[in-house]
């Protein structure tokens, strides 16, 4: 019997070892040019197999569902959202009872006897005898309830579910941000869309007028200097021409990565009309901070946090209590020395551990650590948030005025060229002449787009800073088309003078936040602040618009000047362009002073 027993233990132990070693042999292994290839093919296949394609020119609202339901980051979000909502229904089950069933098996070499002694006299009281089987077979099912495991389960749910819901803020926010985005890229697009057809025109003519200027500056025809100057005047505008329009033509990428379309699919855009320059933001600042205050996402989950923070004292308290165990269960044995193989055991049993209540204090001191770092966030965000409203607000009324700006430059330069273009047409002025004007035209144009696209994208800020949800809340549908329509019919009514007009002063007397009672004197004067310097900034942009439209009234002053001294053409051609340079520089100053 010893000598099995000897070889069953160095069986066990060179067992042991064996496993030891394999595994001490575990080596990295890096990933082989095939497991990657395969990634890459199965990543690329899955980027848009599930979205619909696009049949038709795309909207803006269309762009906006289509960012909303395809683009990956906010897929990435929907994803984590889901995460949480299953992390809740786990911690749901963690409140049930304990059910257990074991089964095992225990044999030896030999049977497992044993005798007795007497304790008065020593000897041995009975022969050796054993009641218990060589191998034994058993069983059991319990239920086990434990009522502190119960009792902390219940609160980290409630954990749970506020988990659940600052994922829904992080989508929140990240959704606003792809519809700024959206926003931004597709007015850049429609811009350089609209200038795509008399850029590719005037790009030839401009071409054909250098090569022009540089044949005459070799022959010695005209002044070198004058036509230098001129040379100079067409490639500064085809310069700043094609960095505008870059700008503008590289946001139809960005616009097909939000939708999740591939960087080389051809897609077409359904240009819509200029927006009409009219201000949509008019209430007070105040009105707008309390709206963020009370809306914004980062403020809500802060909020949500406090309440896990709030329920973290609770589980603290819980675990000072002592436990309760309830259990009850059916047994199984197979040994044949058993009166009864199978019968019912239940009970209860408490324990406490007494160590806890030592541990108890310092567990309450990291809570309220947590806590006062939770308050001062809050504070930090709230300052911040309140100043995003005023940067935002200030940024929407200074893209308006640049857009109003814009757009009037944009005419008056509109009007110039058609002098031009009217007086070339009478031979009264040259071809250069004409060029040069289209080519400040193209530039007003560009720069007019570019305007519209910032004032769009200042809006969408607005609306983000506030916390106002630029997308809907309720949808049902799965469709681009329905989704798109929900989109449209929500811009629409955020588009309403009344959206910016829905705090009641009752309501921010009555119930104003704390941080914004604190502060209340320096946002005021900040408000009086820019509320002067707004008014500085519209006094002098009046000003420039007023020193514009005297300057567009020079052109024909000179071209009735042209058309009395039409018996001298060569000198008069060579004066009306120095006197047009003149005329551009000007009104170069004054649109980028």
């Amino acid at each position: 019997m010893g000598l099995q027993v000897q070889k069953i233990l160095i069986g066990v132990v060179v067992m042991g070892l064996a496993l030891l070693d394999s595994g001490c042999a575990v080596m990295p292994t890096p990933l082989t040019q095939d497991e990657i290839q395969q990634r890459v093919q199965e990543d690329l296949a899955q980027l848009t197999h599930f979205q619909e394609p696009v049949a038709r020119p795309i909207t803006l609202y269309e762009a906006m569902a289509r960012a909303l339901k395809y683009n990956l980051e906010t897929r990435v979000q929907g994803l984590k959202e889901m995460v949480t909502h299953r992390q809740l229904d786990l911690a749901h089950y963690d409140m049930l009872p304990k059910v257990v069933a074991n089964a095992a098996y225990n044999g030896r070499s030999n049977f497992a006897g044993a005798s007795s002694q007497s304790l008065e006299t020593g000897q041995q009281s009975l022969v050796s005898s054993t009641s218990s089987d060589k191998n034994i077979y058993t069983a059991n099912l319990a239920l086990s309830w434990d009522v502190l495991d119960f009792g902390l389960s219940y609160v980290r749910a409630e954990q749970a579910a506020n988990d659940v819901l600052i994922a829904e803020e992080d989508k929140r926010r990240i959704a606003n941000r792809v519809i700024q985005d959206v926003r931004s890229a597709f007015w850049k697009a429609v811009g350089a869309e609209r200038a795509l057809g008399r850029l590719a025109f005037l790009q030839d003519w401009v071409n054909q007028a250098l090569g022009e200027v540089h044949q005459i500056r070799e022959r010695a025809l005209a002044d070198p200097l004058t036509s230098l100057q001129y040379e100079r005047e067409l490639l500064s505008a085809q310069r700043e021409i094609q960095q505008l329009y870059q700008e503008l033509s590289l946001s139809r990428i960005h616009l097909a990565e939000l939708m999740n379309l591939d960087p080389g699919e051809p897609y077409e855009l359904a240009v819509p009309e200029h927006p009409l320059l009219e201000s949509k933001v008019s209430e007070k600042l105040e009105d707008l901070e309390y709206r963020a205050l009370m809306n914004r996402p980062e403020l809500r989950k802060v909020d949500y946090q406090k309440r896990i923070n709030a329920k973290e004292t609770k589980a603290a308290i819980l675990e000072l209590l002592p436990n309760l165990n309830v259990y009850m269960g059916g047994n199984y044995d197979s040994n044949n020395f058993l009166f009864h193989n199978n019968w019912l055991n239940y009970g209860a049993k408490i324990s406490w551990n007494l160590l806890n209540v030592f541990r108890h204090p310092v567990r309450l001191q990291v809570i309220d650590a947590q806590e006062k770092v939770l308050d001062m966030q809050s504070l930090a965000l709230t300052m911040a948030l309140m100043s995003q409203v005023h940067v935002s607000v200030a940024q929407y009324h200074a893209a308006m005025k640049d857009a109003a700006t814009g757009k009037r430059y944009l005419e008056t330069q509109m009007a110039i060229a058609e002098q031009v273009q009217r007086a070339w047409s009478l031979n009264r002025l040259s071809e250069h002449l004409v060029i040069r004007e289209k080519m400040q035209g193209l530039v007003a144009e560009l720069r007019y787009e570019s305007a519209l696209a910032k004032l769009e994208m200042a809006y969408a800020n607005v609306l983000a800073a506030i916390g106002e949800d630029p997308f809907p809340t309720d949808i049902t549908g799965d469709g681009v088309e329905e989704l798109a329509v929900a989109l449209q019919e929500r811009w629409e009514w955020l588009e309403r003078p009344e959206v910016f007009a829905q705090v009641h002063p009752t309501d921010v007397q009555t119930q104003p936040p704390t941080t914004q009672s604190q502060g209340t004197e320096p946002q005021s004067q900040e408000t009086v602040g820019q509320t002067q310097k707004a008014d500085a900034v519209s006094q002098k942009s009046e000003a420039q618009l007023q020193e514009t439209g005297t300057l567009s009234q020079e052109p024909e002053a000179q071209l009735q000047e042209t058309g009395a001294q039409s018996q001298e053409p060569e000198a008069q051609s060579q004066d009306t362009i120095a006197q047009s340079q003149e005329t551009t520089t000007q009104h170069q100053e004054r649109v980028n002073p």
